[in-house]
């Protein structure tokens, strides 16, 4: 069992959090939640030991492993990734090299009644102890099904883990954390760069193969299938459910009208207790009873209504100018980079109003094609845009495209034209960016901030196709269910490039999936797809048999 013990995080004076204090069981799969800013990865970086809290501790059993994925990752390396991978095992395999030296030197040393022959043997002793009662595993193997199951293929292996995107290269590290069997993993962010088959991969292992876990995560549908609690932080201290996040939303809507209901309550109390004062004040028959109650006003302990995150984005996209019937029309499109093909004789119409959702495995295409639409690459086959198509574009990486050193304010400033020049600041205020934070630079803001301002840059002119890749990556639950709601009122055409669920669900009707180098046209919302790929999955399965 691992122990939060009263810890406290202050910055400038003012506190974070204070006297929070929790233990964290085996098997228990904590869900972090909280509104941005509450201190959640703060928590999770002192639970890691990345951190020291102002005051308290964490105590962990000796011999417990704790490991953390972080939501950012610094590490740059020039090892393999199946060298990377095998990280995981290096106490191990560093254990298996010792105890070979050391037998080395035994064989060659011939003072055996020395003092330092003696100090060999025993070192030796206690390795041999150690190294042999871990159970046997090849490392190898243990290597190659983590790697395979978090969406890597065996030719990437052997290749540089520099030649990888971050989000490859976090996947390389959450299977060394998997590879470890730790007691505790802390994920802050983990589904960001995964697609959809690789999450229901990584929720499969967290629920069958994992000890405790704590995540924080915006991801609905993958919190509440892999979590059994749910542990709040709000205005400095935490509230802890036994629950999933779906039963806790639940809880805490019935807690808040619990508290408002007290804190009325009490008001109305201290309303007429002040009122019985300020009526008899001075009146000598009334002295005592009046200063009986200025004595229970000031011992009243004040009931708090926690704190609801009132802020939200405010997205309406303009109405979407008329284009052709058919805004996008492909038809026998191949992509190739040298000889490896992305893609072959690929065909597809999208109808002007349609909501579509390309799908599937990182690498299969989905950001090339859309690359492809924008003009962006070169490509074999035929590729048209409708008659008066007019594209808003957002991306994979749009967030990190915007120039750090610019302001928030300047960054819009830039492009806006018309109009728009004079309602800058109103538009910024909708997407959160108001008083001092307008005068940010962007290297400074969060992943989330970078997101929002980036959006707004989309709604600067009309569009009448929107094309999105990834945009719900860095947004919180709230902000993404408001853009969500935007998209759905949009009355243009929308193609979506993601792998967030619940964010397709309600959105798309119409799935593309990519993959073996060809894309397949699915006539169904998000659920009827992956419905449908269990059972396939499953025929596959019986046909190999």
């Amino acid at each position: 069992m691992i122990s939060v013990d009263s810890v406290a995080v202050e910055f400038n004076g003012s506190a974070l959090f204070s006297n929070v204090a929790f233990n964290i069981n085996e098997n228990d799969k904590i869900a972090l939640m909280g509104k941005n800013g509450a201190g959640k990865s703060t928590l999770l970086k002192i639970i890691a030991g990345e951190s020291k809290p102002t005051r308290g501790k964490v105590s962990a059993p000796k011999d417990a492993v704790i490991a953390y994925l972080p939501q950012h990752l610094l590490t740059e390396d020039k090892c393999t990734v199946f060298e990377e991978a095998s990280k995981a095992f290096a106490k191990v395999l560093d254990m298996k090299k010792q105890m070979e030296e050391l037998n080395a030197q035994l064989e060659i040393r011939t003072d055996y009644e020395s003092e330092e022959y003696y100090a060999i043997i025993e070192q030796v002793s206690e390795l041999s102890e150690k190294y042999y009662s871990i159970e046997e595993v090849n490392y190898d193997a243990e290597v190659e099904k983590t790697l395979m199951g978090l969406g890597f293929v065996r030719s990437d292996f052997s290749r540089p883990t520099s030649e990888f995107s971050g989000g490859w290269r976090m996947r390389i590290e959450l299977a060394k954390i998997l590879l470890l069997q730790p007691d505790l993993i802390l994920l802050d962010e983990p589904t960001n760069h995964m697609d959809i088959e690789s999450i229901q991969w990584l929720e499969d292992f967290l629920v069958n193969n994992a000890k405790a876990v704590i995540v924080i995560s915006h991801d609905k549908t993958f919190v509440d299938n892999i979590t059994n609690r749910t542990i709040e932080v709000t205005m400095g201290r935490i509230y802890d459910y036994k629950v999933n996040y779906s039963q806790y939303l639940q809880l805490r809507k019935e807690r808040r009208e619990q508290q408002q209901k007290q804190f009325d309550d009490q008001q109305k109390e201290i309303a007429d207790i002040q009122a019985f004062i300020d009526r008899f004040k001075g009146t000598y028959s009334k002295t005592l009873q009046v200063q009986s109650r200025v004595k229970m006003l000031e011992k009243m302990e004040l009931v708090e209504v926690d704190e609801v995150d009132t802020s939200a984005l405010n997205i309406k996209f303009p109405p979407a100018p008329r284009s052709g019937n058919y805004p996008v029309i492909v038809e026998g499109l191949t992509k190739k980079y040298g000889d490896h093909t992305v893609f072959a004789d690929a065909s597809m119409t999208i109808e002007r109003g349609q909501k579509v959702a390309f799908v599937g495995k990182n690498g299969e295409g989905k950001s090339t094609l859309v690359k492809a639409m924008m003009g962006e690459i070169d490509y074999d086959g035929k590729l048209q845009l409708g008659h008066n198509c007019m594209i808003g574009y957002f991306a994979q990486n749009q967030a990190s495209l915007l120039d750090g050193d610019l302001t928030v304010f300047q960054t819009i400033d830039e492009i806006a034209v018309g109009d728009m020049r004079t309602r800058i600041k109103d538009l910024l205020g909708a997407f959160m960016f108001s008083g001092d934070t307008i005068e940010k630079k962007v290297k400074v803001l969060s992943g989330g901030e970078r997101t929002r301002l980036a959006m707004v840059k989309l709604l600067l002119q009309p569009v009448n196709l929107l094309i999105l890749d990834e945009p719900t990556n860095h947004l919180d639950i709230k902000t993404k269910d408001i853009l969500k709601d935007a998209l759905i009122a949009f009355d243009g055409t929308l193609i979506l490039v993601s792998h967030d669920r619940d964010f397709l669900d309600g959105l798309v009707t119409k799935v593309f999936e990519f993959g073996n180098k060809r894309i397949k046209e699915h006539f169904e919302d998000i659920n009827g797809f992956l419905r449908n790929k269990k059972l396939e999955n499953l025929r596959e399965i019986e046909r190999k048999a």
